[in-house]
């Protein structure tokens, strides 16, 4: 149970963290570009690559650390970052063929996916 809170912890901080930083971002560089998300998504791939690869070559830390960071904190902040990680995984174990079809199905999907809930929404708004 007590894994629970760290997530949500942890949940509650990256969700603050990505509304305070996207916002602050984009009041200093506009919206033209999505600078702001931009941003976050690095970032979130910097925090989940460290706080992985440290708790992975630090197992005598409490184990709470892998609830509050990278599921919690870097779970509401970006799944971007979750996603280049899966990405980088599967690459490092040559697992070249995997991460081509998640990346191309993932962009073209995702795309079809929003799309598909603009339309869903038109057509019932």
């Amino acid at each position: 149970m007590q894994k629970y809170l760290w997530i949500a912890i942890g949940g509650s901080l990256g969700a603050l963290a990505r509304y305070w930083v996207g916002v602050t971002i984009a009041s200093r560089l506009g919206t033209k570009f999505p600078y702001g998300t931009f941003v976050i998504n690095v970032t979130a791939c910097v925090i989940i690559g460290f706080s992985l690869a440290f708790l992975g070559r630090h197992t005598e830390l409490n184990p709470a650390w892998r609830f509050l960071v990278p599921v919690g904190f870097v779970g509401a902040y970006s799944t971007f970052s979750t996603f280049e990680w899966e990405m980088f995984s599967s690459l490092q174990i040559g697992g070249f063929l995997i991460a081509a079809v998640y990346l191309v199905s993932s962009i073209f999907l995702g795309l079809l996916a929003v799309w598909c809930g603009v339309m869903i929404a038109r057509v019932i708004s």
